[in-house]
């Protein structure tokens, strides 16, 4: 028997970040999008939290026929 196990996980990270004293806040966001979206802030990124949200599991029978069975799930 196979068994396909999904683990369902939010992690929260954290980074610490230098930005010139003085600008807006759509500046700030603006700033801090840019470096996220080249890929630059993702080497500051520290993994602060992980919550679990639910795991599950779909049995592979033999046969073509797919059965899908709830293990326990967690919704927060």
């Amino acid at each position: 028997m196979r068994v396909i196990v999904t683990v369902v996980e939010k992690i929260t990270s954290e980074a610490h970040l230098n930005i010139p004293d003085g600008l807006d806040e759509s500046v700030i966001k603006q700033h801090i999008v840019d470096r996220y979206n080249t890929g630059e802030m993702s080497t500051d990124m520290n993994i602060f939290k992980v919550d679990f949200e639910s795991i599950s599991a779909q049995i592979l029978s033999e046969h073509s026929s797919t059965k899908s069975a709830q293990i326990g799930e967690v919704i927060r």
